[in-house]
């Protein structure tokens, strides 16, 4: 891949979209991954105004240390950046309280909604927005995001890149070395579960299925594991297609209506 044509071309509709939408800036949640450092990096070549928010909810530390590592790092490089931390924790416990028992899965995706109204205050209160952090394997393919938490973000500039082509851009635009070697995690939930232990295949193995599957491959071809990368893969495409489509809207006819 062309690291620098890359870059360049991203940053340049990141540029162009910001104008054409009346904005002043960006506004980039980094959770201590790849994804979001090289987003928000990315948001920094812009030249425009760039706050990014380190939104704590019970992290880990070692995640926790990654972004404000990250954050630093770009403070230190680029004038047009504004770091901030935001402890979320009060708001989620109160949120928590309220709702009372819910599942694991509840309350995983309770964080990333709490943290996406944060980042929608901000940007709204510096007429800013907000730049999504998904990559082509979690947006397009698996679905592997939260429905109005982390999915909900006005642009989403690396959304094209599969993960191994984030970590190579990252590598190019010299991403600290602890975030370019970490195990990709969410980070929502109580234990250390990884991203690629959630879904239940790696990243280079979903990117072998979305090409495959994309490509219309002869599932007769394929060994034992492929197989079943793939089920997992369409699973996940066909299971999470809700998540990108409109909410379906029932159509009454004036014959209806009356």
């Amino acid at each position: 891949m062309n690291n620098e044509n890359v870059k360049t071309t991203i940053v340049k509709w990141m540029h162009k979209r910001a104008i054409q939408a009346g904005v002043e800036g960006f506004v980039v949640g980094v959770s201590g991954g790849i994804d979001s450092a090289v987003t928000s990096t990315l948001a920094a070549h812009t030249g425009l105004p760039v706050l990014v928010l380190n939104m704590p909810i019970k992290q880990a530390s070692d995640q926790f240390g990654r972004s404000n590592e990250h954050i630093e790092w770009l403070c230190a490089n680029f004038d047009n950046v504004h770091g901030e931390t935001v402890d979320l924790y009060p708001a989620y416990e109160g949120f928590a309280r309220c709702l009372g028992d819910i599942s694991e899965l509840a309350d995983a995706n309770l964080k990333s909604r709490i943290r996406m109204c944060c980042l929608y205050s901000r940007a709204n209160t510096h007429n800013y927005m907000v730049a999504g952090t998904g990559n082509k394997v979690e947006d397009y393919g698996v679905g592997f995001f939260t429905k109005y938490g982390d999915g909900g973000v006005d642009i989403s500039p690396i959304a094209d890149l599969v993960k191994s082509e984030v970590y190579e851009l990252g590598t190019h635009m010299e991403i600290c070395h602890s975030i370019l070697t970490a195990t990709p995690t969410d980070g929502l939930w109580g234990d250390n579960r990884g991203d690629e232990d959630q879904i239940g295949a790696t990243y280079d193995e979903l990117e072998w299925a979305l090409a495959f599957y994309d490509a219309k491959g002869d599932p007769s071809t394929l060994t034992d594991r492929q197989t079943e990368v793939l089920n997992i893969y369409t699973a996940r495409h066909y299971g999470t297609k809700h998540k990108l489509e409109m909410p379906p809207v029932c159509e009454i006819s004036e014959a209806i209506k009356g």
